[in-house]
């Protein structure tokens, strides 16, 4: 659990640092929320 959390965490950051342009932030929020949904998936088995 704690590894998917810190996946998670970096790949939030990796996010926040490539978005330069509205829609960037849209598919960085969208990669978000694929990254969470997976880490429940795992969680969850």
């Amino acid at each position: 659990m704690k590894t998917a959390f810190a996946a998670l965490v970096f790949m939030l950051a990796a996010s926040a640092a490539a978005c330069n342009t509205v829609e960037g932030v849209g598919e960085d929020v969208r990669a978000t929320g694929n990254a969470i949904d997976n880490a429940a998936e795992d969680a969850k088995q």
